[in-house]
């Protein structure tokens, strides 16, 4: 069968059941993909620098016949990488093996044509993505501009709004965790376990992702799903910025707008929770932290915190880093329009992730 041309659309539907091929190189690659996309790259960085280098200096023509040389070499390791993909991807996803398969370069161009070409005769059944990844990233950037149910999850920090929400997601609720997306715990302290945080472009990728699914994207492509309103997503009171990366400007607006649900928990017990959390990091890596925000907590607070810290008197340090936290969350909680009709505090005695996620949703104004 030929090569069947896709629309962005139809792609997603059909990165479901069948393995995507990313055959751009591999810096472009690592820098960012669709999620899930194997990479099978047609050109190495340098060998793609060579051919855009023929194609600027000298001509297309020029260049297609060193991409040639480049190609011919390689077209047996890639068929049977291509089989071996397939194969890994049933087994994966429990399907009968299938030699259905999704191509897509840069921009739907020569790369992913001369793939799906050498696939399309070895007897694959392919699908190449008009548009290719610059179709992708189009999409992408859409779904900040829709609308959403969201309901947010605030309190001060210590407030073990990460484990609540993945409670309610064990209880059939659907979430995103911007912060595991992030890989970062949204302060000085969230990047300690040395887990690098993806690039913005992979971030908004995955976001995106995550968007489109829980808001049941493929069925609800007008706002309104089956004549019923947007699926509720909890989610978690943020700053726009987590560690490096940034909530697009849009979606995060979206967030403002929201009903806050505050898990309203006293000082001391926020305090023992973030000591029994933080307390067992490495000194070095702690005072690296406290640092890292030295202008904006002060000097003496800084020079209090490291003093404490020194003498192994974690508590009283993190009394102070927790009082400063506590300033900016209601900062920005206070920077909200329409705040008092927006908020909905709910006492809690501690940080027991069972009942404060009970009493969220015994709240009669949480969205349904």
């Amino acid at each position: 069968m030929p090569v069947q041309k896709i629309i962005i659309e139809d792609f997603l539907k059909l990165a479901k059941q069948y393995p995507v091929l990313d055959v751009r190189s591999p810096g472009e690659y690592k820098h960012a993909h669709i999620l899930h996309a194997y990479s099978l790259p047609l050109f190495t960085d340098d060998e793609r620098k060579q051919v855009g280098t023929a194609y600027k200096q000298q001509n297309r023509e020029t260049a297609i016949k060193i991409g040639l040389d480049f190609f011919a070499i390689k077209m047996r390791d890639m068929v049977e990488e291509a089989e071996r993909i397939t194969t890994d991807f049933s087994t994966l996803n429990n399907q009968q093996p299938s030699k259905n398969i999704i191509v897509h370069c840069w921009r739907g161009g020569m790369r992913s044509a001369a793939v799906a070409w050498l696939l399309d005769m070895y007897g694959f059944k392919v699908y190449q993505l008009t548009g290719g990844y610059k179709a992708y990233r189009k999409w992408v950037l859409s779904q900040f501009e829709k609308d959403y149910n969201f309901n947010i999850v605030g309190g001060y920090t210590g407030s073990g709004k990460t484990l609540l929400l993945h409670e309610l997601a064990n209880r059939g609720n659907t979430i995103i965790d911007l912060e595991g997306l992030a890989n970062h715990k949204g302060s000085a302290f969230g990047a300690l376990e040395n887990i690098p945080q993806p690039g913005q472009e992979m971030f908004e990728n995955m976001l995106a992702e995550k968007l489109f699914t829980a808001s049941d994207g493929l069925k609800n492509k007008t706002g309104i799903a089956n004549n019923k309103p947007l699926p509720v997503i909890f989610i978690e009171d943020e700053s726009q910025r987590i560690g490096n990366l940034q909530i697009p400007m849009q979606l995060w607006y979206k967030m403002r707008k929201a009903p806050v649900f505050f898990i309203d928990i006293p000082f001391e017990q926020r305090l023992n929770y973030i000591t029994d959390e933080y307390g067992k990091l490495k000194k070095e890596k702690l005072q690296e932290a406290i640092l890292r925000i030295q202008k904006r907590l002060g000097g003496l607070e800084t020079k209090n915190a490291i003093k404490f810290l020194e003498e192994d008197n974690i508590k009283e340090c993190f009394r102070i880093l927790l009082s400063y936290y506590d300033r900016w969350y209601n900062k920005g909680l206070q920077n909200r329009e329409n705040l008092s009709l927006l908020l909905n505090k709910i006492p809690c005695a501690g940080v027991d992730t069972a009942i404060n996620t009970q009493k969220l949703l015994s709240c009669n104004t949480v969205s349904a």
